[in-house]
């Protein structure tokens, strides 16, 4: 007999060394998947957020020129006579030029909102100062939930 005859030959994988592979992807998949959709959801914002400033500064042109904030109250901004804004200009990826709307709630305070519609959980909005800001969507309207925010 000779020596040769007792060397195993067979080569590819035990079954060890399969599921540490397997383990090791799904730990992997695990840690990536969810900073993927949160990277996801901060791009859904910055587009948000990128509009609703094109807007405020739109308003603050209206507003050096005439003294006051445009009238009004959930107006669309697209079709504003105050904002300068071309059919397909806040158009993005995620939102359309629909999911814009001014509303001035008193005085010099107006309230800019995103709705957020299917894309975010919450509607977006930015006010005069330049605060971004959440509104959740409970059912009740925007304009509610903002008189809720203000403490009104």
């Amino acid at each position: 007999m000779t020596h040769s005859s007792y060397i195993n030959n067979d080569r590819g994988f035990s079954l060890l060394e399969l599921m540490v592979v397997i383990v090791i992807i799904g730990v992997l998949a695990a840690i990536a998947i969810p900073i993927y959709g949160n990277s996801v959801e901060k791009a859904k914002q910055a587009e948000a957020d990128v509009a609703l400033g094109s807007i405020r500064s739109q308003l603050r042109i209206y507003y050096a020129e005439f003294g006051s904030y445009p009238d009004g109250l959930g107006v669309s901004v697209i079709e504003a006579d105050w904002g300068y804004f071309q059919p397909g200009e806040l158009t993005g990826a995620y939102f359309s030029d629909d999911s814009y709307t001014y509303s001035l709630i008193s005085g010099n305070y107006y309230m800019i909102r995103c709705a957020g519609g299917n894309i975010l959980d919450h509607d977006r909005t930015l006010n005069q100062d330049g605060t971004f800001g959440e509104t959740t969507r409970s059912g009740s309207s925007w304009i509610d939930n903002i008189l809720a925010w203000l403490g009104w």
